[in-house]
């Protein structure tokens, strides 16, 4: 299954846009069609409603054992640093090669759109630094477990598994625990991968059925650009890479293959993660390592969110012929 689950994943989306194609040729009658597409959307809820049960004790549990496992807080200090040092690099690169590209291909010149004083039925909000400093610590380590918020279980993870680390032999059954858990979050993980073909199959059947094959041509050139503007941005990642891994990387580039076509095909990051852990261990990475960088990276560094975040900006704004300076 290990060997085979990128190509399970390939067909489950081929069987997708097949099986979406024929719902929407087939199914004439609207409220029919959306009955449908509701029903196959809740397998993709279910699956990613999964996920999200994992995430948070895999986080906390891997990042806690990664942290005591480091040995001494300078250890934990440079391999902290190093990584907000990347973080920051990659963030900002993502942020101005999505503007570079999306000034270049202007995918919005030209379209046509609703009228820029329309309700978009998106309710707006603002960002305070306060805000966020506020946001940042929990409240309860129970209720941002409830509510999924990984930036504050890393917070408290940070805090938990410096303070296992400082205790040394009289937290040795905590890190025990938090160490089995791992390992048994690790395996429920396997079991709910299982489903994610199932859950791609799933997903595109219901996008495409509902909208058609023509929902690809008709945000091409924006989907286009982007992904275009995503590949250059691997190849410069990839590139830094190789300074540090040197011919690695592309054995590195291999074993994400299954986590980066599980998020594309489901669109969420979140399905991503364990894999991405697994096959990081796979690769020779540490452990206390990758468990340490990881839930961080998955914090504060998503770069392809970041892209469109500017991508999709300056598209709206080219829409509307909005300038800005």
């Amino acid at each position: 299954m290990r060997n085979r689950f990128t190509l399970y994943i390939a067909i489950a989306l081929l069987l997708g846009l097949v099986a979406g194609t024929l719902l929407h040729a087939r199914i004439g009658d609207a409220q029919q069609l959306a009955t449908v597409v509701a029903n196959l959307g809740l397998v993709t809820d279910v699956f990613l409603r999964l996920i999200r049960m994992i995430i948070a004790p895999l986080v906390f549990s891997t990042l806690v054992s990664g942290i005591a496992h480091m040995g001494d807080s300078r250890a934990l200090g440079r391999v902290g640093v190093r990584s907000i040092g990347w973080f920051l690099m990659a963030s900002l690169l993502s942020l101005l090669l999505g503007i570079v590209m999306v000034s270049a291909l202007r995918p919005g010149a030209g379209l046509s759109l609703p009228n820029l004083t329309a309700a978009a039925g998106v309710p707006a909000g603002s960002l305070t630094l306060k805000e966020f400093v506020n946001h940042l610590v929990p409240r309860s380590i129970a209720e941002a477990m409830a509510n999924n918020e990984i930036l504050q279980i890393v917070v408290f993870a940070g805090f938990f598994g410096t303070a296992v680390a400082a205790l040394g032999e009289r937290a040795r059954r905590v890190l025990e625990f938090t160490e089995q858990l791992a390992q048994v979050m690790l395996k429920v993980t396997g079991y709910v991968m299982l489903f994610a073909p199932v859950a791609v199959l799933a997903a595109v059947s219901a996008t495409v059925g509902a909208h058609g094959l023509g929902i690809l041509a008709t945000y091409g050139r924006f989907i286009g650009g982007f992904y275009l503007s995503l590949g250059l941005l691997w190849l410069v990642l990839v590139g830094l890479g190789y300074l540090v891994l040197r011919r690695r990387i592309f054995e590195l580039v291999r074993l994400i293959r299954e986590p980066v076509l599980l998020a594309f095909s489901t669109a969420s990051s979140e399905a991503a993660y364990p894999k991405t852990m697994e096959q990081l261990v796979r690769f020779g990475a540490s452990e206390r390592i990758s468990s340490f960088v990881l839930p961080l990276g998955y914090s504060f560094n998503l770069d392809g969110s970041m892209m469109y975040c500017t991508f999709a900006t300056l598209f709206i704004a080219q829409v509307y012929g909005v300038e800005l300076g």
